[in-house]
């Protein structure tokens, strides 16, 4: 398979934004030359933007199934890839079903990789992680073709969605990780991989890929290098885990997405994210993203402004 078959290639979560795989997945696919269908949620400035690039945008719902066929329908390959949600697994099984129906080639499956060590009779604490294992699970009784992807924790998600504001306000990193080591990937790195996968998906079906960073490393390495690259000096805060959950729920953020974050940072103590892999090089022929040049790319979001300084 060196092309759809004349069908597009489907790319749910197009629209996403801070560690976006859909949104960066869709563009290198429009860059080289492929049909891509873009589905979103709602139609506003993001969806706009994809049809500016020369997507096929499709507004709908992943746990409706006329949403879904309307989707899927005259498309060859998919990429299903969706955020933390309790709806998770429910919009799994109705699009492997959808696809089974329309006779799809490749079935490209975001997961995390926290699933390589769950089992039959262990799962984690993390409701997330449970659909995640699940959705696997009947993926595998479907059988499509899939090929599925399970990064480490996002770069994007840990640093810019939940750590930033630390950094730019209180040059700290401030977060609940004790003093384990993880491997954190860009969100950019894994699109990559898809990317290279939906291309020419033959070799691939079947196959499980552990998606790792740059290196594993403890927050006050991390630390040192915000330092280095923003030119003053940062610190790690291990931040009490309840007073970190006190502050998400004053936020507003959902019980299932706090339960997810609370489980991956004491995960995190016990050392679940210390994994390294090559199978990113293996995929694209690149080192993952370091965290220097993360820094470096969004040194802007850790930097006060001049008139916040005043």
């Amino acid at each position: 398979m060196t092309s759809a078959n004349g069908g597009s290639i489907l790319v749910t979560g197009a629209a996403g934004d801070i560690g976006a795989i859909g949104r960066h997945l869709t563009a290198m696919l429009l860059a080289k030359g492929h049909n891509v269908r873009a589905l979103v949620r709602r139609e506003d400035a993001r969806a706009e933007a994809l049809r500016m690039l020369g997507a096929e945008v499709v507004q709908g719902d992943l746990t409706d199934l006329v949403s879904v066929h309307r989707a899927v329908e005259g498309c060859a390959r998919i990429y299903f890839g969706m955020s933390v949600s309790a709806a998770y697994l429910e919009a799994t099984v109705n699009l492997a079903a959808v696809a089974r129906h329309h006779g799809v080639e490749a079935f490209v499956n975001m997961s995390q990789m926290t699933v390589t060590q769950m089992s039959i009779t262990e799962t984690t604490d993390s409701p997330q992680h449970k659909l995640h294992w699940l959705a696997e699970q009947s993926l595998a009784w479907s059988g499509l073709p899939v090929v599925t992807v399970r990064p480490t924790v996002f770069l994007e998600s840990f640093f810019l969605r939940l750590a930033a504001a630390g950094v730019r306000d209180n040059d700290e990193l401030a977060l609940p990780l004790g003093n384990s080591r993880t491997s954190p990937i860009s969100a950019v790195d894994v699109a990559r991989a898809v990317c290279v996968i939906l291309v020419d998906p033959a070799s691939h079906i079947g196959h499980v890929y552990n998606l790792t960073g740059f290196e594993s490393a403890d927050l006050d390495h991390y630390a040192r290098v915000f330092s280095e690259v923003l030119g003053r000096t940062i610190g790690y805060r291990n931040v009490p885990l309840s007073a970190w959950t006190d502050s998400m729920r004053e936020l507003g953020v959902p019980a299932h997405l706090v339960n997810h974050l609370v489980a991956m940072a004491e995960l995190h103590v016990q050392g679940r994210y210390d994994r390294m892999t090559d199978d990113l090089f293996k995929l694209t022929g690149k080192t993952p993203t370091s965290m220097s040049d993360f820094v470096k790319l969004h040194a802007a979001e850790f930097t006060r402004s001049e008139a916040a300084a005043a």
